[in-house]
């Protein structure tokens, strides 16, 4: 997803480059703003990848320059980095900080962060909105947010020289302080910020050399932990406003369905319940209560009109892609010829692959909080990764301005894409309720009711095909692939289809990195009203399966080992070769496992980082499948914090293993069958392997890390079932063939 959104705004950046802005304008490049009390703030303006135009209209900014982040330095010896990307577990709160502090030369025991309110001030470098998703954080702030650092360390350099009468070259920077070592004078961040205030700011401020970084590379504790540990900290389904009301959605269980009848007196006559109001979305249900509210919804006793709502069954959709396998798709990705070198190989492979819907099911309910009163003004708290978005189509529903609108970014209980929908569709119907009762009032939406009714990573079907000559050489192949869009109809497909071709639905198969001379991607797009989305590792999670387990399959035919022939393969992809060579080592891939466990290894590239995985397994002659240990290999560039690395790895194995082993989203005639974690089981405490994560130290730019551990998951533990019962892995989840330990 990375490689699609930098590309499709490639264009706009090459314009801002080549418009490159005024000497004064670049004087704008930090804001410099003295506090009461005598502290600093500082608001860094940055080079945006709009154009100038845009750029004109944003509040306060030179031509070609939007804001970008802002520090504050108080009397107290405080620095606080105020974080415009949300924070939902993966550590946004502390990378960024760090990237700040790094270049400041900040003592890091005095560094604070807070969440960013809604604003232009904060859009992302690359996507152009305030948006948190596609592993592109860091990626995106990396050099921004240093910049802006060493900004702020040369301005209060330049503040101790003038107070002090002598050459800003003779002054250096420790943990907070400028010092003078002739006169043996210093003073802390906090003293100088009111001195700094006005003082003409760098344009292109000098950047440490990595081998100086004392911060970047360590692994400090997380800014949010006290708060997240002691409870201080608030999640959007945490919140409380004064007089708030709890508002709950009855809506059809079908796609494109609608409400027919359902009995509203009865959901009146109960305790504490306010209204029952008929909304786009279905019948909203509100009470002084959350537990009032549930007991009224179910008195609604709903039916449903399904007349042109989506009726698709799971069997019939495998059955239609399976068809669609015999039929050429929109090309992808073209290479030499395959037809002919699958007409002239010694031999030749096919296999087909399904993997179902998968819901995402953060554990905190999707939510939001809406204290609007029928003015022009509203304020609304909730857990989003795409506020901006989220604020302008709540604003669109209550017919005021977007900056009337001052939406909180909370604390977020999980994301994985679900908190940044296209369709906005949390903050519409929290908005439609809002208009409809006029006093605060907090929307949730139980875990049942997303599962059933919200967005899914999609269904795909794969068809892989590979030519072979006489010594077992690859020398063609040939993926075809059947999955929905999900960026057509969009205000994304501009960027995301090109050619008739989402991206997305191949990203991880089109970009196969091996040595083959003559490879072929197409694509099938379907449409049903199944409403799909990115989830974590979007594409990339059912197109790295069908790449690494159909290359086991070759292995094992052509009595290959599967690390080896993937060595070959990748000889000129260094990269690659590091993160497979590291598993292999941490694994000890030359040495026989235990009795009775197999070894599957494989390797991926996405969202800018390499990662490799070695998974453990057994199969028991009842079919019982066990987990026993998962290493793991990451390249992800320079890690800002390598521990939040590794959690970020541990959570993708949880996350991979869950979805590999149990997830599954069926569909009969048209109904969402799972409900809740009942049915839709994600990987238990006793269930968790053991993992080794080991993180590749690297001088390359910053890759992502919150998506990049997902892809290789699935396919190592299909690997080991291959080699433990000679059996390949054509579907998912394994709960269908296998007994889950």
């Amino acid at each position: 997803m990375k490689r699609i959104l930098v590309n499709a705004l490639a264009a706009q950046a090459e314009q801002t480059t080549r418009a490159a802005p005024s000497s004064e304008a670049r004087r704008d490049f930090l804001r410099l703003s003295a506090l009461a009390g005598g502290g600093l703030l500082a608001g860094f303006y940055l080079p945006t990848l709009g154009n100038e135009a845009e750029a004109q209209t944003t509040a306060g900014a030179s031509p070609a320059f939007q804001p970008n982040a802002f520090v504050r330095i108080t009397p107290d010896d405080v620095v606080t980095v105020i974080v415009g990307h949300t924070e939902m577990g993966q550590g946004v709160a502390t990378v960024l900080p760090m990237l700040v502090a790094e270049e400041m030369d900040a003592d890091w025991s005095r560094v604070r962060w807070e969440q960013a309110p809604t604003d232009k001030a904060y859009q992302h470098p690359i996507m152009h909105q305030q948006l948190t998703g596609g592993s592109l954080t860091t990626i995106a702030q990396y050099e921004p947010q240093r910049k802006a650092g060493a900004a702020v360390r040369e301005v209060l350099i330049a503040a101790a020289a003038r107070k002090w009468g002598v050459d800003a070259s003779t002054l250096r920077t420790e943990k907070g302080r400028v010092l003078h070592a002739a006169s043996k004078r210093s003073a802390t961040y906090g003293e100088l910020a009111s001195d700094a205030a006005g003082i003409a700011v760098p344009a292109n401020p000098q950047l440490k050399d990595a081998k100086d970084f004392k911060i970047i590379g360590q692994s400090p504790r997380r800014l949010d932990a006290r708060a997240k540990v002691d409870g201080s900290g608030l999640f959007g389904i945490d919140m409380q406003v004064p007089g708030m009301l709890t508002a709950l959605l009855a809506r059809p269980p079908y796609f494109g369905g609608k409400v027919a009848r359902c009995d509203k007196a009865a959901a009146l006559a109960l305790p504490n319940v306010v209204g029952v109001y008929d909304v786009p979305e279905g019948v909203a249900v509100v009470a002084k209560d959350y537990w009032s509210a549930s007991q009224a919804r179910q008195a609604l006793q709903p039916q449903y009109d399904a007349t042109l709502g989506e009726r698709v069954d799971s069997r019939d959709q495998r059955a239609m892609y399976a068809s669609l396998m015999n039929l050429g798709g929109t090309v992808a990705r073209q290479d030499g010829d395959v037809d002919a070198a699958l007409k002239g190989a010694a031999r030749s492979l096919t296999a087909d692959y399904w993997f179902p819907y998968l819901t995402h099911a953060p554990m905190e309910p999707l939510n939001a909080v809406i204290d609007w009163r029928g003015g022009d003004g509203a304020e609304v708290w909730m857990s989003t990764q795409w506020p901006e978005g989220d604020q302008n189509a709540i604003a669109r529903v209550l017919g005021i301005a977007p900056a009337n609108v001052k939406l909180h970014t909370t604390l977020t209980g999980g994301g994985f894409g679900r908190r940044s929908t296209l369709g906005f569709d949390v903050a519409i119907a929290a908005a439609n309720i809002a208009k409809a009762v006029k006093q605060p009032v907090k929307m949730i939406w139980t875990r049942d009711q997303d599962i059933r009714g919200g967005y899914y990573r999609p269904s795909a079907y794969h068809r892989v095909s590979a030519a072979l000559d006489a010594s077992g050489r690859i020398i063609g192949w040939s993926d075809r692939i059947a999955a929905q869009s999900i960026a057509t109809d969009s205000v994304m497909e501009p960027f995301i289809v090109k050619n008739g071709v989402d991206a997305l639905s191949v990203e991880g198969a089109e970009d196969f990195p091996y040595a083959v001379p003559n490879v072929r991607v197409d694509l099938h797009t379907p449409r049903f009203q199944v409403p799909v989305l990115w989830m974590r590792s979007v594409g990339h999670s059912f197109n790295a399966f069908a790449v690494e387990h159909f290359l086991d399959e070759i292995a094992q035919a052509t009595k290959q080992d599967p690390y080896q022939m993937r060595r070959a393969l990748l000889k000129d992809k260094p990269r690659h070769l590091a993160v497979l060579d590291a598993v292999a080592r941490m694994a000890r891939w030359d040495t026989p496992p235990k009795p009775g466990v197999s070894r599957g290894i494989a390797v991926h590239e996405s969202y800018g980082s390499y990662v490799a995985n070695v998974i453990e397994a057994s199969v028991g002659a009842d079919r019982r499948l066990a987990v026993h240990k998962v290493y793991c290999a990451i390249d992800c560039g320079v890690a800002i914090n390598p521990d939040l690395v590794v959690a970020q790895m541990e959570s993708s194995i949880v996350f991979g293993l869950s979805s590999a082993l149990m997830g599954e989203v069926t569909l009969e005639k048209g109904q969402v069958r799972q409900s809740n974690f009942d049915d839709y089981p994600v990987l238990r405490m006793h269930q968790c392997p053991p993992m080794e994560v080991q993180v590749i130290k690297s001088g390359e730019k910053p890759g992502g890390a919150g998506e990049p551990g997902v892809p290789c998951v699935a396919p190592a533990l299909a690997n080991a079932i291959l080699v433990a019962t000679g059996q390949p892995v054509r579907e998912l989840p394994l709960s269908r063939h296998f007994t889950i330990a």
